[in-house]
């Protein structure tokens, strides 16, 4: 890789004399930092949507009739020759 922005090249030096590492070190440290907190926001959005998903599931279930199957098992709809009753 060969930077040519010089700003980012003054405070990946900057950053490195903070940590008393090398330049490479403390970019290697700041990408796997930002690349792990972005994995995990994306982990957690996934799940969010997950939990947001199946809270829908169950307020319908909720919402169904006592008694009610709510299986996709639709048996009681066709005959033996899989024919609508």
């Amino acid at each position: 890789m060969n930077i040519k922005d010089d700003a980012l090249i003054a405070d990946a030096k900057a950053l490195a004399e903070l940590l008393g590492t090398s330049t490479t070190a403390a970019l290697r440290e700041a990408v796997q930092g930002r690349l792990a907190a972005e994995r995990a926001a994306r982990e957690d959005k996934v799940r969010r949507k997950y939990e947001a998903l199946m809270e829908i599931g169950r307020r319908v279930r909720e919402s169904l009739p006592p008694g009610t199957d709510s299986s996709s098992d639709h048996s009681d709809l066709y005959d033996e020759d899989g024919l609508p009753k």
